[in-house]
């Protein structure tokens, strides 16, 4: 059942979304330098993991977003699958609504970082195009691979075959 409540939030984080992917900066895109993600306005539950140095999913989600929440235990799979290996998967929450922030993470427990970005500084200097969208990153911190939406057992497919091959690739000398 969609309250008055939740629909004014999807509305409202769909503007937001949409608001920040018009503005002049442009999408981060494969090739590109992914930004740190310990930027102002992004609060973290625990430490902020270091991305830089590994193989990193960072998975921008909402409380309010359907796929974000099938999202959710594909990334923990990953997470619990490659972290030996050098795997890291942070989820970015654009909720502005800490109680819905937590409640979602309540629900679904993740095993892996979680941070939220409730002033939209990391996803405004992304350009996230949808929720969800991940962006697989490269031991360099280099955007390798982009997935606008969640797809269920497809991007999870997709995203392990590239994990895979990130994995593989020889480190960068120090």
């Amino acid at each position: 059942m969609v309250t008055h409540a939740s629909h004014t939030l999807r509305i409202l984080g769909a503007a937001a979304v949409a608001a920040l992917a018009g503005s002049a900066r442009a999408q981060i895109a494969a090739g590109d330098p992914f930004p740190p993600i310990a930027v102002s306005g992004v609060v973290a539950a625990s430490a902020i993991p270091q991305i830089k140095g590994h193989v990193a999913v960072v998975d921008f989600w909402a409380s309010w977003c359907a796929p974000c929440k099938a999202s959710f235990p594909a990334y923990s799979r990953l997470q619990n699958a490659y972290r030996d290996r050098g795997l890291i998967v942070v989820g970015v929450s654009i909720d502005k609504d800490e109680g819905a922030y937590a409640s979602f993470l309540a629900k679904l427990k993740p095993d892996f970082a979680t941070v939220r970005d409730s002033q939209f500084t990391l996803v405004g200097t992304v350009q996230v195009p949808t929720m969800p969208t991940s962006y697989l990153v490269d031991r360099t911190g280099t955007v390798r691979f982009v997935h606008a939406g969640f797809r269920g057992e497809q991007t999870e497919r997709e995203l392990r075959g590239e994990i895979e091959t990130l994995l593989g690739e020889k480190p960068p000398a120090p």
